[in-house]
């Protein structure tokens, strides 16, 4: 059997910040909204963001409102401009405000009429409450790193889905755009995977570290997710 034949999945699991919603132009918006005279170009606002936030994370668990408030904090050098602690958490707070991606809604609910559907993000439980309802569809299962106490690609998110599915991992797939995050630890817990591999406004691989990783399969968009599965 073909690794992506649909019906070998019951359950698709996605990241939401950068596959499902636009978190690169919502990060650079953010620090040009919250931080007057910022002129750091796109590419570099999202480099540093990428470092920083990656080092806070790595330090111990927090609150992702803590982890942005201090990823901004330690963006300040590389980009020349400072920010206040009201400009910290306004930028922490920003998260809500995020665009989803102009395919994700349709992709949602074609993909809704076939599969169960989970969330696994880096994110607080309050933050994600304010992104769902631009989702347009229920999940039947959302973890959360508030919920698990720690981020991936820590395996935390993957293991605490598997329990609440209560599912066998070859009857789920995961969706994401961060090799590093998501396709590289769901891999090698043995998921099936497809790479949203998204164009980038920054260098590289954007707003997260490099990472190296294979994905079952890989597509530019959500829309082609539902097109792969034909749903």
């Amino acid at each position: 059997m073909h690794p992506l034949d649909p019906s070998r999945f019951e359950l698709l699991t996605f990241d939401c910040y950068g596959t499902l919603v636009d978190w690169e132009s919502g990060i650079v918006g953010a620090v040009r909204s919250t931080t007057a005279g910022c002129e750091a170009s796109d590419a570099d606002i999202l480099e540093a963001f990428s470092h920083a936030e990656h080092l806070v994370q790595s330090e111990r668990y927090r609150s992702y409102r803590e982890v942005l408030a201090l990823t901004r904090g330690r963006m300040a050098t590389s980009l020349g401009c400072a920010a206040t602690s009201g400009e910290r958490a306004a930028f922490a707070g920003s998260v809500g405000d995020w665009p989803v991606f102009a395919d994700t809604r349709e992709a949602l609910e074609r993909l809704s009429g076939r599969y169960r559907l989970g969330i696994v993000s880096n994110v607080d439980d309050d933050l994600f409450a304010r992104t769902l309802p631009c989702l347009g569809v229920d999940f039947d299962c959302v973890v959360t790193a508030s919920q698990v106490g720690s981020y991936k690609p820590a395996p935390g998110h993957f293991v605490e889905m598997e329990r609440r599915s209560g599912l066998p991992r070859e009857r789920t797939l995961h969706v994401a755009q961060s090799l590093f995050h998501d396709i590289a630890p769901a891999s090698e817990l043995g998921y099936a995977t497809v790479h949203v591999d998204r164009p980038t406004r920054g260098r590289g691989s954007g707003a997260t570290p490099a990472a190296i990783a294979r994905p079952t399969a890989t597509v530019p968009d959500m829309a082609s997710v539902a097109e792969l599965l034909a749903c």
